[in-house]
């Protein structure tokens, strides 16, 4: 089991990419934080989830802010 926004989900295994599928995200429109670490988009393909991990999907809003999804 791994964190994501919060929330526990059963996905390790996946790579950054499945979860965005998952999730319903779009890679452009998102930054992903992986156990603080803010990953390139580059390596989202190629970086696995293991549990215990703890992500944070953030996607940036007009005005500046932002919002944890």
């Amino acid at each position: 089991m791994l964190k994501v926004n919060g929330k526990e989900r059963d996905l390790s295994g996946k790579t950054i990419s499945e979860l965005l599928v998952i999730e319903g995200h779009k890679e452009t429109q998102v930054v992903v934080e992986l156990n603080l670490e803010i990953i390139p988009k580059t390596e989202y393909d190629t970086t696995i989830l293991a549990d215990d991990d703890v992500v944070e999907i953030v996607m940036f809003m007009g005005g500046g802010s932002y919002t944890i999804i």
